[in-house]
């Protein structure tokens, strides 16, 4: 083994372990961003799988043995991951529909073509005759040029201009956190241009070399191969960092702009709860409710909702929570309560269960309940 192929076994393991120690800390990361965490962890995994896959092949591993039917490639998902985790960023209520599925169906499709070709191995004795010919030309295709790193390339390019379509969307009339925005578009673009690129050599590489020369073989002879996993090295490298620094940031906030007046009332309504809640105590009614909590204000519960986004910045279970935590807090300095558990103040405090609890502590104080004591 030369040199130059342990120097980039080790550029492709480095990229490879980067991407899975940090997709493993966002799956832990359980505090703010929980989905877009998941699915910036499911991409970093997909790519440092590739990464690995290449990695054994250079080892000597992976061609027509046991290694290489475990070694489906599944970058048909990148895309579709990447335009997922900027909507789950830029949309905190997102979840995940039925619907939404249907943009991950290029991938089964792709693992259906794979597994039919690579079975092809099982019949061919080195001649066309052996193979029918779906067999045959489904092998051609699939194996001896670069169709599914042309597919993967242009899925990427798809979910990349989407996903800066979303953002241009969203950010329309809003005032939004520049920083955030900027880094989340430098992700999308990188993703894109690098792809644009990809995909423009392959292209080049078909028509010139395979067209005009006659030479299929695409796997391990250009130029520009190995190359480009370096670029996905170095993308997996730079999103894992990126993305761990951010793991536990809200997700990017957005607030429409307001009229002078609707602010101000908006601004007025705020100050009414805050001083009710302190009066009433409202958040101890463990099945309070936002339609309950504006009848007890006065206002529409739209215009609550409404004042707790664009003034406290919060969801209406995040406020809700909040004061019960805080409650919990100051009923633990209180004597009296010494000889009280540590859940039976929770319940005082107006949660209505340890899990809820547990939650609520861990979202707002960043700590474990039994550390409140502390």
């Amino acid at each position: 083994m030369d040199t130059i192929t342990i120097l980039l076994i080790v550029i492709l393991l480095l990229g490879a372990f980067q991407g899975i120690i940090f997709g493993i800390l966002l799956l832990r990361s359980t505090q703010k961003n929980r989905l877009a965490n998941q699915l910036l962890a499911g991409l970093l995994f997909l790519l440092s799988y590739r990464l690995l896959v290449q990695s054994m092949r250079l080892l000597g591993l992976g061609y027509y043995d046991t290694w290489y039917y475990f070694m489906l490639d599944l970058s048909w998902a990148n895309g579709p991951l990447l335009y997922f985790y900027v909507k789950a960023l830029i949309r905190p209520e997102f979840g995940f529909r039925q619907k939404d599925g249907l943009h991950f169906i290029p991938v089964f499709i792709q693992i259906g073509f794979s597994i039919f070709v690579r079975l092809q191995n099982l019949y061919w004795d080195g001649t066309r005759e052996s193979l029918s010919w779906a067999g045959y030309w489904g092998y051609v295709v699939w194996m001896n040029y670069s169709t599914i790193y042309m597919v993967a390339s242009i899925l990427i390019i798809i979910y990349a201009r989407k996903a800066l379509s979303l953002l241009q969307v969203e950010i329309k009339g809003i005032q939004i956190q520049d920083e955030r925005i900027q880094w989340v578009r430098k992700i999308v673009r990188s993703f894109l241009v690098y792809f644009l690129i990809v995909l423009a050599i392959l292209i080049a590489d078909l028509l010139i070399y395979n067209v005009s020369s006659g030479n299929s073989y695409f796997y391990f002879t250009r130029f520009y191969y190995y190359p480009f996993f370096i670029g996905i090295s170095v993308l997996t490298y730079w999103v894992g960092i990126e993305g761990f620094k951010r793991k536990d940031e809200e997700g990017i906030q957005k607030q429409q702009v307001l009229s002078d007046t609707k602010q101000q009332q908006l601004e007025h309504l705020a100050e009414r709860l805050n001083t009710l809640m302190q009066k009433e105590q409202l958040y101890k009614n463990p099945t309070l409710s936002i339609n309950e909590l504006a009848e007890q204000v006065g206002v529409k519960g739209y215009l609550l909702s409404l004042c707790l986004k664009q003034i406290f910045q919060q969801k209406f279970s995040d406020y809700i929570n909040e004061l019960r935590v805080a409650e919990v807090q100051r009923l633990l300095k209180d004597p009296k309560k010494a000889h009280y558990t540590l859940l039976s103040l929770a319940m005082e405090a107006g949660f209505n269960s340890k899990s809820s609890f547990n939650r609520a502590v861990k979202k707002h104080l960043g700590i474990l309940p039994s550390a409140m004591k502390n």
